[in-house]
C-alpha cells in the first residue's frame, strides 16, 4: 500500500488513522482481495482535503475501477455539485455499480466507455480532474484533460512515483515498461507550462498541478 515509506512510518499510519464507516472498510477489504488496484488511503484522504478546500462544482475522474475514490470525493461535495467518472472494465463498471447504490449518493455520474473518446464529448470544464488509469495512457489522457481544467483548476495523478521504482535503475522486468511511462509522463507534467506542478511523496506519488 505505501511502496515509498518505511515499515515503521506505515505501521504508525495505520494506527492513527481515522475509523472509517463499513462501506469504504468493505471496498478496501474487496480491493485486497481481487487485486484491483484503489487509491492509497492516505493519497484518499489528501484528495478529500483538496475538495474541501477547493469546494469544486464539478469534478471528473479518469479511471473509477470500483469507485472508491469517487464515493470518497462525492461524500464531500455539497449536494448540487457532481462528479464525472470514466470507466472501461466492465467488471469494475459491475462492481462500481453496485458499490455507488449501497453508497445512497445521487452525485455520481459513472461514464462507461473509453476515455479517449469520452473526454473530447464531455460538454464542461471541471474545478479537479483526477487521473489514476493504466499508466501508457497518461501523457494523452493529461492532454485532453487540461481543456477541461478551469483557470485555477487542479489536477491529481496517482501513482507518480510508481512503487519507489522511478528513483531506482533495479526496476523487476514486470514493471520496466509502466515504470518508463511514469518517468516520461513526470518530465511532461513537470514542465506543463501551463500549470504549477509538483509530485508530492504521498502514498504511491500524488502529482499536484493548478492551472495557471
Amino acid at each position: 500500500m505505501f511502496g515509498i515509506l518505511k515499515k515503521n512510518t506505515i505501521k504508525y499510519l495505520s494506527k492513527t488513522r481515522i475509523p472509517q464507516d463499513e462501506l469504504i472498510l468493505k471496498m478496501e477489504e474487496l480491493a485486497r482481495r481481487k487485486n484491483i488496484p484503489i487509491l492509497n488511503y492516505k493519497a484518499a484522504e489528501f484528495l478529500e482535503q483538496l475538495v474541501l478546500i477547493k469546494k469544486p462544482k464539478k469534478v471528473l475522474e479518469i479511471g473509477t475501477a470500483i469507485a472508491y475514490t469517487s464515493i470518497r470525493i462525492a461524500r464531500k461535495l455539497s449536494s448540487d455539485d457532481i462528479i464525472d467518472t470514466i470507466e472501461l472494465s466492465k467488471d469494475n463498471i459491475k462492481i462500481a455499480k453496485n458499490f455507488i447504490q449501497e453508497s445512497g449518493l445521487n452525485n455520481i455520474n459513472l461514464i462507461e466507455g473509453n476515455a479517449f473518446n469520452v473526454i473530447p464529448k464531455l460538454g464542461h470544464k471541471y474545478d479537479i480532474v483526477f487521473m489514476d488509469a493504466d499508466k501508457e495512457d497518461y501523457i494523452e489522457q493529461f492532454n485532453l484533460s487540461l481543456n477541461l481544467l478551469n483557470t485555477e483548476g487542479v489536477i491529481v495523478i496517482d501513482n507518480l512515483l510508481w512503487y519507489g521504482f522511478v528513483a531506482t535503475k533495479k526496476v523487476p522486468e514486470m514493471y520496466r515498461n509502466s515504470t518508463k511511462h511514469v518517468k516520461e509522463f513526470n518530465k511532461l507534467f513537470l514542465s506543463e507550462t501551463s500549470l504549477y506542478s509538483t509530485i508530492l511523496p504521498i502514498g504511491d506519488g500524488i502529482g499536484l498541478g493548478i492551472k495557471k
